[in-house]
């Protein structure tokens, strides 16, 4: 049994535990605001340019001639799969998320007898898929030096990945994330953008193809576009993670907090039945012995 001097250690260490739970809350809320609102803004500018792409890939009539990038080598035995998870723990369920929508995702390419490789952007997916799969990882990114990681990060990784593609390394390159939602529900995404998968609304909308004049012709457009196009859904990437980082967070430590305060309260209970034992024993003792007097 726990002595009262266990129990108010015990207490204390839970209180400081509390504190420093709720502080984390506050700083993540403070700083979801902030990671939300770039979010929402940059969600208007990607999916747009995503439909543009897939307008001109729709309106592509000799395949041959069009560009790698959008309309593939027309092989799908190398899959390059981009997990983009956080550097830092603490924040529920997001990582986790993510690393199970990826392994979903492995497990059928493996079973389906294909190449798997894999790049992970954040030190805590690295961890979470080294044990299983440490054998496709060939490059593992972390920008955990960084305070924001701005579209100069997700150019990086654009580059490397369009090298590796030029270098016939993959044949399809797939990014996972978390798309943020709320609070407490953010989506885990897998998003493939080399080729480009063309968006069903978008075909199906003839006026929507018709709305675009372009010039010079698709294919010059295509060739700097593209590129572009790569980038700006990783950044959004990015972007959405960064909520979702930081709307996981917040909600893991309100759950962490009032949990504190729930112990708080048990082992309170249980020090003041325990003190109340003592005392009681105490008086037992001070009247038995002054009866054998």
């Amino acid at each position: 049994m726990a002595t009262l001097k266990d129990l108010r250690n015990r207490i204390k260490s839970v209180k400081s535990t509390q504190k420093i739970t709720k502080a984390m809350k506050m700083v993540a809320a403070a700083k979801l605001r902030k990671a939300q609102e770039r979010a929402e803004k940059g969600r208007p500018y990607s999916d747009k340019m995503n439909s543009i792409i897939s307008n001109l890939k729709n309106s592509i009539t000799d395949i041959n001639s069009a560009p790698k990038l959008l309309v593939g080598n027309g092989k799908d035995k190398i899959h390059l799969c981009v997990v983009m998870t956080a550097d830092r723990g603490l924040c529920g369920g997001f990582n986790t998320n993510i690393c199970r929508k990826a392994r979903t995702f492995f497990n059928e390419i493996i079973k389906a007898g294909k190449e798997l490789k894999i790049i992970t952007i954040g030190s805590k997916g690295n961890d979470q898929l080294k044990r299983v799969y440490g054998k496709y990882i060939i490059d593992k990114i972390s920008f955990k030096d960084l305070k924001q990681i701005t579209i100069n990060e997700s150019d990086q990784v654009t580059s490397k990945i369009i090298e590796m593609f030029n270098n016939e390394q993959f044949d399809i390159c797939t990014i996972f994330y978390n798309k943020f939602k709320s609070v407490i529900s953010q989506e885990p995404q897998a998003q493939q953008i080399i080729p480009i998968q063309s968006n069903e609304e978008t075909i199906g909308n003839e006026q929507d193809k018709a709305s675009y004049e372009y010039e010079p012709e698709e294919e010059e457009i295509l060739e700097n576009l593209l590129p572009k196009n790569i980038s700006t859904q990783i950044f959004k990437a990015f972007l959405e993670n960064a909520a979702s980082e930081q709307g996981s967070r917040m909600s893991a430590m309100d759950n962490a907090t009032r949990n504190a305060g729930e112990l708080i309260n048990k082992l309170t209970i249980n020090y003041n039945r325990s003190r109340q034992a003592v005392i009681t024993k105490e008086l037992i003792e001070i009247i038995s012995g002054a009866e054998s007097l």
